[in-house]
């Protein structure tokens, strides 16, 4: 699972993306949170279009009300079948959503939660699989709306989000793999949802100042006690 995240700066993102098309405008956030508008990449006649879309996809047949179930990550095993995802990804309606790294939370032996903060070593910034798509309420509006795929987790990320069953973590792409990803066929894109090197990733404890989403400041990010 993945539930909360931090982005970059709007100019990193459309930097190291190379977007050409830009249709959004954003400031970095330390805490990312559920059907907040976020940033997001896709391929638009054959350019990268950056665009704001809500986090938590809304599928085109929900006449643009979100689901009362959770749609916020997809998972890789379902993406192809699921009712929510199947017609996003076969239309190749595929995106990417710039982050600078994501929070889990890791169970305790007394029942408590301890969040983590996550990043690659060897990316400053990286980009998250994902999909969209957009539903038309019945007043016309139309909802453009993303989710992030989930895999099972690496051997790190098992150590840190442990709790049975939810051995998660989201679908990470390499430099090298974002264009395939937004432009490739269905089998190349797909094969690009490998679990993220762990020896490429760092991770530490950090405030419980970020289970609420009212707080956004750089602290959130730093080690905790630090």
């Amino acid at each position: 699972m993945c539930g909360r995240y931090t982005t970059p700066e709007q100019s990193e993102a459309e930097r190291y993306f190379a977007v050409h098309l830009l249709h959004w405008q954003f400031q970095r956030s330390y805490n990312v949170a559920p059907s907040q508008a976020v940033p997001v990449i896709r391929s638009a006649q054959g350019q990268r279009e950056g665009l704001m879309m809500r986090w938590g996809l809304v599928p085109f047949f929900a006449r643009g009300v979100p689901p009362k179930y959770s749609t916020i990550n997809a998972r890789i095993e379902t993406i192809e079948t699921a009712a929510s995802y199947r017609g996003p990804w076969r239309r190749a309606q595929r995106c990417i959503l710039p982050a600078a790294g994501f929070y889990e939370w890791h169970l305790q032996e007394g029942g408590g939660k301890e969040p983590f903060f996550i990043h690659t070593a060897d990316q400053a910034l990286f980009g998250l699989a994902g999909l969209w798509d957009a539903s038309r309420g019945e007043d016309g509006t139309v909802v453009e709306s993303c989710t992030i795929i989930t895999m099972p987790a690496n051997a790190l990320m098992a150590q840190i989000h442990n709790a049975p069953g939810k051995q998660r973590m989201p679908a990470i792409l390499s430099a090298s793999g974002v264009d395939t990803w937004l432009n490739g066929s269905p089998a190349d894109a797909h094969a690009l949802l490998q679990a993220y090197p762990a020896e490429l990733m760092v991770a530490w404890p950090v405030s419980v100042r970020v289970n609420s989403p009212k707080n956004n400041d750089p602290q959130l990010v730093a080690a905790a006690g630090a």
